[in-house]
């Protein structure tokens, strides 16, 4: 049986807190990091002279994939492969809406390989369309759907020339958004999508124009500390009513608490060696 860090069964917690919201029963890809390791250096939470554990990565990514399925959601595998170490990161590996793909294209060299890996598994999939992306795009980790428009991050790796791309191809607004701060390189380490009209972030990791907008998108949103996200908080998966987090983000925890959501909590020290934690380790399949 899974426990939180306080020792309680993950499947209690799943119920122990009343909740006003309503969560939804998704479908994510997740991959196991049966070749985790930190080999290379790009992002600045990588240390290649760090020593990393491939059976605690594994451990906490199990653990993750639990806590998903007794929360009603569907886990679906796409294998792994050897030399590919960020794979585990399937929120990287395109963007999935209405029943169909759009693969990723990564900047850097060292995580190319997972494109193809990626594409393949979509097209086994059976979707409407599967295209690959022809300007650097990099999924979910800079595109995040909420409500009828998707947030677009752009700034360390997603080209923002591939907005118009994203927005075509989903035939939805794609809301640009800057970020600033280097140890924030993807859009969802420096926000969350809590459900169709909340979202949490922390102000720091966006430029002045972005913030605005968000400011006038979200008048309500849960507002991080630079603590909160340098423990990973906000790279955390909702359902609408769970929300599945880095087990240290505690203060966040309790803001997301107060707003009528059920944090989870999960250990992910480990994967965040390579600069990731749950939401990175997960890609919503909007079939």
């Amino acid at each position: 049986m899974l426990r939180d860090p306080g020792g309680m069964a993950v499947t209690d917690l799943l119920t122990s807190l009343p909740s006003r919201r309503r969560g939804t029963r998704r479908r994510y890809l997740m991959c196991a990091p049966e070749h985790f390791d930190v080999v290379y250096r790009i992002n600045p939470w990588m240390d290649p002279d760090r020593p990393t554990g491939r059976a605690t990565a594994l451990r906490q990514w199990h653990r993750i994939a639990e806590v998903y399925k007794e929360a009603g959601h569907e886990v679906v595998l796409v294998d792994p492969v050897e030399g590919l170490p960020d794979m585990v990161f399937t929120a990287n590996a395109g963007l999935v809406l209405d029943g169909r793909a759009l693969v990723a294209r990564f900047r850097h060299p060292e995580r190319a390989g997972e494109q193809t890996a990626f594409r393949r598994f979509f097209e086994q999939l059976g979707l409407a369309e599967v295209a690959a992306a022809s300007a650097v795009n990099e999924g979910e980790g800079d595109y995040l759907p909420v409500g009828s428009v998707i947030l677009g991050g752009s700034g360390f790796r997603t080209d923002p020339r591939s907005h118009d791309e994203v927005s075509d191809f989903f035939s939805r607004p794609v809301i640009p958004l800057e970020l600033v701060d280097e140890r924030f390189y993807h859009l969802d380490t420096a926000l969350t999508v809590l459900d169709e009209d909340q979202v949490a972030y922390w102000p720091g990791a966006f430029s002045p124009a972005s913030q605005g907008r968000l400011r006038e998108l979200f008048p309500n949103p849960v507002l991080a500390t630079e603590a909160d996200a340098r423990t990973f908080g906000l790279n955390a998966c909702s359902d609408g009513t769970h929300v599945v987090m880095s087990a240290t983000a505690r203060r966040l925890a309790a803001a997301f608490r107060e707003r009528g959501f059920t944090p989870v909590p999960v250990p992910t020290s480990e994967l965040q060696k390579a600069g990731g934690s749950a939401k990175c380790c997960t890609l919503e399949l909007s079939c």
